[in-house]
This record gives C-alpha cells, sequence and structure tokens, in this order.
C-alpha cells in the first residue's frame, strides 16, 4: 500500500467507522425516545415529510438499478454519477429523517391481519439492514475514489443488493403508512 492510501486511510477509515456508529445510534435515539428530543420547528408543516422520504427513496433506488446497468455496459462516468447521485440523496433522506423525528409525533400502523405482518416484516427488514448501509456505500465511494477497484467490487458485492432493498422498502413502507399519516 503506498504512502499517500496509508495517510488516507488514517483518516477515512476511523472517520466512516464512526459515523457508522454514531448516526444508527443517533436515529435509534430519535425512534425509541422521540418526546425527549421532540424539537418545534417554529410555524414550519413537517407533515409531508414521509413523501418526500419515499421520493428520495425511489429516486436512490433507480439511481442504484440505473448505476449497476451503467456499470456493467462499462459506463464508468454514468456509474460513478449515478451511484454518487444516489448517495447524496440518501443523505437528504437521512437528515430529513432525523428532521421528521424531530418534529413529528410518531404516527402507529393500523393495518390489520396479515398484512400487518407483512408491514412489519418489511419494516423491521428495512430498518435491521439500513445500518451496514452507510458504512458499506461510504467504504465503496472510498475504496474507488482511491483507485481500489478490487476491494471496491468486494464491498459492492454485499452494498449494492442491501441499498436497493432498504431504497425500495423505504418506498414500501410509506405506501403501507398513507392512510395513517
Amino acid at each position: 500500500m503506498n504512502k499517500k492510501l496509508q495517510g488516507a486511510d488514517r483518516i477515512m477509515v476511523p472517520t466512516i467507522i464512526a459515523l457508522s456508529v454514531v448516526v444508527p445510534i443517533a436515529v435509534a435515539a430519535l425512534m425509541v425516545f422521540p418526546e425527549t428530543f421532540k424539537v418545534s420547528f417554529g410555524n414550519a408543516d413537517l407533515r409531508s415529510l414521509p413523501f418526500l422520504h419515499a421520493v428520495l427513496n425511489g429516486a436512490t433506488a433507480l439511481l442504484l438499478i440505473a448505476g449497476g446497468f451503467w456499470i456493467k455496459s462499462k459506463k464508468i462516468a454514468l456509474h460513478r454519477f449515478s451511484m454518487m447521485t444516489a448517495f447524496i440523496l440518501s443523505a437528504i433522506f437521512l437528515v430529513s429523517y432525523v428532521i421528521s423525528k424531530l418534529s413529528n409525533d410518531p404516527t402507529p400502523y393500523g393495518g390489520e391481519g396479515w398484512i400487518r405482518g407483512l408491514y412489519f416484516f418489511i419494516l423491521i427488514s428495512h430498518i435491521l439492514l439500513s445500518v451496514p448501509v452507510l458504512p458499506l456505500a461510504m467504504f465503496a465511494i472510498y475504496r474507488a475514489y482511491m483507485g481500489q477497484i478490487t476491494a471496491h467490487k468486494k464491498i459492492v458485492k454485499w452494498a449494492y443488493p442491501i441499498w436497493v432493498y432498504v431504497a425500495i422498502t423505504g418506498v414500501l413502507v410509506y405506501v403501507f403508512m398513507v392512510p395513517y399519516y
């Protein structure tokens, strides 16, 4: 490993790990203790944020699928653009989601019967798999940026299907919840 890469790794690897620990803990705290972290944003009506989250997740899913298509077609620039845009939209989602959790009261799911079980399966798998997406995506992007394509591919083997699943199920969670917002 060259000195430039070692120096970058010394900064980036701990940063990615720290973000990968802090972000899920912060989001979990917002979900478990919603009243403790309640914040008012003045007269702003933030009840439409779940719709924005569905749009961001849907766009992310489409960009990820397009990015997969572009890399298979050896169109590296289009792949890079799709994947970075997906990452940026995911980051915007995360910030918006935190704002939503800080400002909006929790909305319980009201479905009954088998649909309730399906909803909770999708929700729980979405939440659990969203945790590794952040470090996997950041490490994949970092390794690609540093020109470590073999390492990038090894990470993407896991990151890509998980990230696509999380993006698609994010939209599905919204679809299930629409009647209760």
